[in-house]
């Protein structure tokens, strides 16, 4: 494997850095970033896994939101993957919420999709082996959060890797993607027409299991894809049928922006440092 560091920059004392590689699993180059707190203490470091939204790269969180004040603060790495494989030669979709931008980070299992978009496997397995490698002192200790389609693979990669990830957070996901028109087109071309096989992708079926990690979610009123693409109902009514700790926000006047998360990002790297440090 070929790693390159493409982009490196001071950022509260630590380093925002950007790679390339090129992805075995993906079969394309790929970009991520990653944050790598100052750690003067040479103490050992946890690590955040940031899963973005749809048409963004991993450019988005990590020049958008400031959260490199909060990591460094923390003494906590964060990983962005981008949100797709890319190139000319990966399959690709003209409208924005399908293909290139838009992975739903699943695997998939149709064509012409099925050679690239393998994204699951992509984090929890050769993006993860990266990572590990470039955090120094790394403890072992991870959780995951994420915006929109992220709130949804956050949600999603977490709660199917429940020994992995300590807790989950998401602002504004698609926490019932077979029921929404995002995740009926993606899953759809993704994964076929057969929609029993969507239930291992869908949060909201997946919170139906036991011991999944404790879930952060904060939504906000003013979001223009609330409730239609958003929708919590069958999210928070299978979690408490099944007694899962799930703490979900409603932020009154708040949109689907970065100067929402930007808001309210602050009480989510608490929440996630509550649990990684335990």
């Amino acid at each position: 494997m070929s790693l390159k560091c493409i982009e490196q920059r001071r950022s509260f004392g630590g380093e925002q850095c950007k790679y390339n590689h090129y992805s075995e699993v993906l079969q394309c180059d790929m970009t991520f970033s990653i944050y790598l707190p100052s750690n003067k203490e040479n103490k050992e470091i946890p690590l955040i896994w940031w899963l973005s939204g749809l048409t963004c790269t991993d450019d988005n969180f990590s020049q958008k939101s400031g959260f490199q004040g909060l990591a460094e603060e923390h003494q906590v790495a964060v990983i962005i993957p981008d949100t797709s494989p890319r190139g000319e030669q990966v399959a690709n979709d003209e409208a924005w919420d399908l293909g290139q931008g838009a992975s739903f980070y699943v695997n998939a299992t149709q064509e012409p999709w099925a050679k690239n978009y393998n994204m699951y496997t992509y984090i929890t397995e050769e993006l993860s082996g990266i990572a590990s490698s470039l955090v120094p002192n790394f403890s072992g200790m991870e959780s995951i959060m994420g915006h929109s389609m992220g709130g949804h693979g956050a949600l999603m990669i977490g709660m199917k890797n429940v020994k992995r990830f300590r807790a989950i957070s998401a602002f504004s996901p698609i926490l019932s993607p077979s029921n929404v028109p995002w995740g009926i087109k993606a899953f759809t071309a993704y994964l076929g027409e057969d929609q029993e096989s969507w239930k291992e992708w869908d949060a909201s079926e997946l919170v139906k299991e036991a011991n999944i990690p404790p879930i952060l979610i904060t939504q906000g009123t003013a979001d223009d894809f609330y409730p239609n693409q958003l929708d919590e109902t069958t999210f928070l009514e299978n979690a408490r049928e099944h007694d899962q700790v799930v703490d979900y926000n409603k932020e009154e006047g708040y949109d689907h922006s970065y100067f929402f998360i930007s808001t309210f990002l602050d009480e989510h790297f608490a929440f996630h440092m509550k649990h990684l440090l335990k």
